[in-house]
């Protein structure tokens, strides 16, 4: 291959174009999953029993009573699957379950004529429970040491003794809120059994090799037996990697068993009620700081609520603990990594893949220390940014480091950053009970999948005879414009228009055993062997051309549909007549193309190594407005500054960005997730699952004022025409809104003291973090009174620990110095106690 960096004269890839769908899009023409079935005759229905117990055993389950309604055609239970009944990797997943882990979990399946036959099935089929005490919050889970999985630890040199030594120490806990993936599409498989006994899968899954191992083993097939093709997804940001496995295989079994076509789409309450989300998690922290404010020590302990089963969370914790430190050198280092079992869908990867997680523990931990530091929170941002020479706790160094900083001063600039700091500050003293913040917050996020194998990927290109050509890959599209952008990789390799490209649905007959479309490494792997493959054709054309100019196969040029040689004025031909040409030669114009990532090694059980090819750095300045009476907020500007490297599609990326950063601010600020926590009848129920009582963010939620700007001068050698990734490390930008509601809040109370904000920051938590700051503000206006803010402690320049607030001592700490903070709520933290 030759070398992935290197751009030819006139590329295609870096035009300013249109997602190749886009037309099909906006007029309602593009084809999904469910559009498939009208294809076809005879379809069944799939429709699911859901347990209404957050955990029971079922004890009796009668199938009779639906097969008496009109339109049943068959109930799916356990006993008919011929493999293995279960619908994940790790094999604590049953298809069918005897014993129900959360409520809404799916027990069986009535196939039917019509979905309204199918719903009416399974309302009558009789299951008996015995219900089962069950867990529900991360603090029951922890407080019942209720963990599954590893326990992994990242550390580097001696946290405890570090800590000791920091003449600033602070302490406290944190508790983040998870997500609904919300995709347009809900989940869908559409299965079939061909003239050949072929069992055929269309499955809106960004997985299609694991869609299709799944099924196999359920269906006690090999893999060749088994084909799914995934043509587009109406949205996935993860939702659709793990999750789609056990749906696809219900319709294929459905199909083997009946013999007719078997459709399975989840309506949006079952979709909700039945998939995972993004992990909730619960940090402990300890941080020293120096009398500078740089960061000397961390010590933490994470906990992730990985829901009934294991899924991916075990990776999406490592990620986390890799991301603990975000953009900021930390010396010393030691983080415990836990995940919880608790009765709740199992959750799964979503868009970050627990990297916001662990970023956004030490975004909150530096947002409360710096009014205790005495340090604008800016400012303390940037003294602990990475230098160059300076490595990350895992060991893999941060190679161009000196992004970051350029980056922030970039920012600054374009985002006016000390004008409108000045303006906050005079808008807050004439507004009593309307106040604003302002907040800049850095990303550098690892690329690259966690588990090394991942970090492959296939492709298969034809060239026909009249020069058009067709490119299959392993990657999935999911709207975020990875086929556009392949087939801009293709026509520049190739060095012919991109309207001479078509695009091939993504399906396992094609190209085999390929990785998720995740981890933002669609582009990075796909289009390496899209380039190999279209590499291998251009240089078999080429000696076919060398031969009709005379010249060396190196001199043989391909530039917009034309061949010619190096200095040739007068004299070329066209890519299609060389592709005749050639075909006449008995040259072979297809190819199977093949990439894996080099340079990457990865000891999960050390949690050391360089498991990233490169980081993506990003910054983002963001101010908004808060009501003192409500705690409602208005997003007035936001400005960022992203490294997508050399874009290969700057279209396709501005609107990644943009739709990260919104995604990030409905997760930090709107979309809370809620279940019934009562010892009711309903305990388990998801309360927040429709549209209705789940807030997603909308226009009203965009800034006022949106400025995008692509780093420059930005090229990544070692990938495919120098471009980075750019779907998941947008995402994190919208932690400078968070901040920024935190400083607006901070604006009623003294303005120096710590402030607690939870996480979703909902309008009403922002309303408690106000009451809170005007508590402060009253505390410290009496006489002799030290304030501070809930769940943080500071050791100042004193020895002893200090425990409840910041700057109040109250002698030695209560529990020894080098133990981890015990993983309890903070008792005080107004917005979470007073909402829940």
């Amino acid at each position: 291959m030759k070398s992935l960096a290197d751009r030819p004269v006139d590329p295609v890839v870096g035009l300013t174009v249109s997602h190749e769908s886009a037309a099909l899009h906006v007029t309602g023409a593009a084809l999904y999953t469910d559009d498939l079935v009208a294809r076809m005759s005879g379809c069944l229905h799939a429709w699911p029993v859901q347990a209404p117990h957050a955990h029971a055993r079922v004890t009796a389950l009668r199938a009779e009573p639906a097969m008496a309604i009109p339109g049943v055609v068959r109930v799916l239970t356990a006993a008919d699957v011929p493999g293995v009944n279960d619908a994940g990797t790790k094999e604590d997943e049953p298809l069918f379950p005897g014993e129900v882990m959360y409520y809404g979990h799916a027990v069986c399946w009535v196939l039917g004529e019509t979905p309204e036959a199918a719903r009416l099935g399974a309302e009558a089929v009789e299951v008996e429970y015995e219900v089962l005490p069950s867990l529900l919050t991360l603090t029951e889970a922890i407080d019942a040491g209720s963990f599954q999985g590893g326990q992994p630890t990242l550390s580097r040199g001696d946290a405890a003794a570090a800590l000791e030594r920091a003449p600033r120490r602070f302490s406290g806990t944190f508790e983040l809120g998870g997500q609904e993936h919300f995709y347009l599409e809900t989940h869908a498989s559409f299965a079939y059994v061909d003239e050949a006994g072929q069992v055929f899968i269309h499955s809106s899954t960004q997985h299609p090799s694991e869609t299709q191992e799944i099924a196999a083993h359920v269906l006690d097939l090999t893999s060749s037996e088994v084909t799914v093709q995934c043509l587009r997804m109406g949205g996935g940001f993860g939702g659709k990697e793990m999750q789609p496995h056990g749906l696809a295989a219900i319709a294929a079994l459905g199909t083997v068993l009946t013999g007719r076509p078997v459709r399975l789409r989840l309506n949006r309450t079952q979709d909700m009620t039945i998939t995972g989300k993004r992990h909730p998690f619960h940090a402990t922290w300890e941080v020293g700081f120096d009398d500078d404010g740089h960061l000397l020590a961390l010590r933490a302990t994470i906990t992730s609520d990985g829901g009934w089963c294991l899924d991916l969370s075990e990776p999406v914790l490592a990620r986390a603990l890799c991301h603990i430190d975000n953009s900021y050198f930390i010396p010393d280092v030691e983080v415990h990594g836990r995940i919880a079992k608790t009765n709740k869908t199992s959750q799964t990867a979503f868009r970050g893949f627990g990297g916001p997680q662990g970023m956004l523990v030490i975004e909150d931990i530096l947002g409360r220390c710096a009014p205790a530091l005495g340090i604008d929170p800016t400012e303390l941002r940037r003294r602990n940014l990475y230098l160059p020479g300076q490595s990350t706790p895992y060991g893999q160094p941060v190679r161009h480091a000196e992004r970051l900083r350029d980056i922030w001063t970039q920012l600054s600039g374009r985002a006016d950053l000390e004008r409108r700091r000045a303006e906050v500050g005079q808008f807050n003293a004439t507004h009593e009970h309307t106040k604003r913040g302002l907040a800049m917050t850095p990303v550098k996020f690892g690329i690259s999948f966690n588990l090394t194998a991942f970090n492959q990927a296939g492709a298969l290109v034809h060239v026909y005879k009249d020069g058009s050509v067709l490119i299959n890959h392993g990657g999935t599209e999911m709207g975020q414009g990875l086929h556009t952008k392949m087939r801009q990789v293709a026509a520049t390799a190739l060095g012919i228009p991109l309207a001479f490209v078509r695009l091939a649905p993504t399906r396992t007959d094609k190209v085999p055993n390929t990785s998720a479309t995740a981890a933002s490494s669609g582009s990075d792997l796909n289009g390496g062997a899209v380039k190999n493959a279209c590499e291998q054709i251009r240089d078999r054309l080429a000696e076919v051309a060398a031969r009709k100019f005379n010249i060396h196969p190196d001199d043989v040029r391909f530039v917009d549909g034309r061949v010619t040689g190096v200095g040739f004025h007068d004299r070329d031909i066209s890519f299609a007549q060389l592709a005749n040409d050639a075909y006449f030669q008995r040259i072979p114009l297809f190819a199977a193309g093949y990439y894996r990532t080099d340079g990457i090694h990865w000891d999960s059980s050390r949690m050391q190594g360089e498991p990233f090819k490169y980081y993506s750095y990003g910054a983002a300045v963001s101010e908004v407005e808060v009501d003192g009476f409500t705690g409602a907020y208005r997003f007035l500007r936001t400005d960022i500054v992203h490294d997508v490297g050399d874009s290969l599609s700057p279209l396709v990326d501005l609107g990644q960005i943009e739709g990260g950063f919104v995604q990030g601010t409905g997760w930090l600020t709107l979309e809370e997730l809620r279940w019934d926590v009562s010892d009711g009848p309903n305990r388990g129920r998801l309360a927040t699952q429709a549209a209705s009582t789940y807030k997603l963010p909308s226009f009203s939620e965009m800034p006022e004022e949106l400025n995008v700007h692509l780093y420059e001068r930005a090229t990544e050698s070692g990938v495919v025409y120098g471009s980075k990734a750019v779907g998941e490390p947008p995402l994190m930008l919208a932690f400078s809104i968070r901040e920024a509601l935190r400083a607006a809040a901070a604006a009623f109370g003294p303005g120096d003291r710590p402030l607690e904000l939870a996480s979703p920051a909902t309008p009403e938590a922002v309303f408690w973090a106000v009451q809170a700051a005007r508590e402060a503000a009253a505390d410290s206006s009496a006489a002799g009174e030290r304030t501070v803010s809930a769940g943080l402690r500071d050791s100042g320049d004193v020895g002893p620990r200090v425990s409840g607030d910041v700057g109040t001592e109250t002698g030695t700490a209560s529990r020894p110095r080098g133990e981890v903070p015990s993983a309890q709520p903070s008792s005080s933290a107004p917005a979470r106690s007073r909402r829940r």
